[in-house]
């Protein structure tokens, strides 16, 4: 299927161009929700086509969830299932989203992968006397990368945020839930966003925070793996339960592959982690 640009033209300013090609085998047959598309509100061209056993093209139906966050639902029947998504996408044209009173409220909450309420006496003491909110955000980012080792493997899909704070080792999954729970445990806002990320090695999707400063979401990677400034928004939610790149709905399948490209047009900007950036 073909989805609609949010705008037409041609784009002229700074670019992020993303192929993602994702193969599957269903077992049990039934419905397969896919959340990889980018963000509903950003000013891209893009295409996405989902082909069943032999090649036979199946019908994906959109449903849009928070913060402009699109699932693709199919039927999927026994066999492999193959997802092929394509686009470019202009990172000059959006204002980034304001933070609202709802925003306030959920996002200092606890949740399945950010159990914040377990950890707010030591993150007290640990980052005290720092008033600046961003700031603290910066330094809670810091701390994460400083004492987390990016290990493949180290956890899987049941983990939560308390694995890494505690072994000291993860993947990009992992930072983001340990760095929304910081935050979150003093009382600062955060959600977690899945993004593709231009510069990023190995190649793949990836996942980061977003922090409330003042009335401003800003961004924060404490892998320093790509620069923020030419990622791309793809889901936005309380932690990866929200935006799970692949949910099966009654399906029963197999194992998973997936080959990710994402590419920064004209440049790969040059990352300063102490710099305000925004995601539109």
């Amino acid at each position: 299927m073909a989805l609609s640009p949010a705008a037409g033209g041609t784009p002229a300013g700074p670019t992020t161009s993303v192929a993602l090609d994702l193969r599957t085998e269903i077992v049990t047959a039934g419905e397969v929700a896919f959340c990889l598309t980018d963000a509903g509100h950003l000013d891209r061209d893009e295409s996405l086509a989902v082909t069943g056993p032999d090649g036979h093209p199946l019908d994906a139906r959109e449903v849009g969830l928070h913060h402009h966050t699109h699932l693709h639902v199919v039927d999927a029947p026994r066999g492999e299932l193959s997802v092929r998504y394509r686009a470019t996408v202009r990172l000059d044209l959006l204002d980034p989203a304001p933070v609202t009173d709802a925003d306030r409220f959920t996002d200092v909450l606890p949740s399945r992968y950010c159990p914040s309420d377990r950890v707010q006496g030591w993150a007290a003491s640990e980052f005290a006397g720092v008033d600046d909110p961003w700031d603290l955000a910066r330094r809670v980012a810091a701390w994460v990368h400083d004492r987390t080792a990016y290990t493949p493997g180290s956890t899987d899909a049941g983990d939560d945020a308390l694995v890494p704070l505690h072994t000291g080792q993860g993947v990009c999954r992992d930072y983001a839930h340990l760095t929304v729970t910081l935050l979150r445990a003093l009382e600062v806002p955060a959600r977690y966003v899945s993004v593709y990320a231009p510069g990023l090695d190995p190649m793949d999707a990836h996942a980061v925070v977003e922090t409330a400063v003042g009335d401003e979401w800003r961004l924060l990677d404490a892998t320093r793996l790509a620069p923020r400034a030419s990622m791309v928004r793809t889901g936005t939610g309380r932690d990866a339960a929200d935006v799970a790149l692949m949910t099966t709905l009654g399906a029963e399948t197999g194992p998973f592959a997936m080959d990710v490209t994402a590419t920064a047009d004209p440049d790969l900007p040059v990352e300063d982690p102490d710099a305000v950036v925004v995601l539109g």
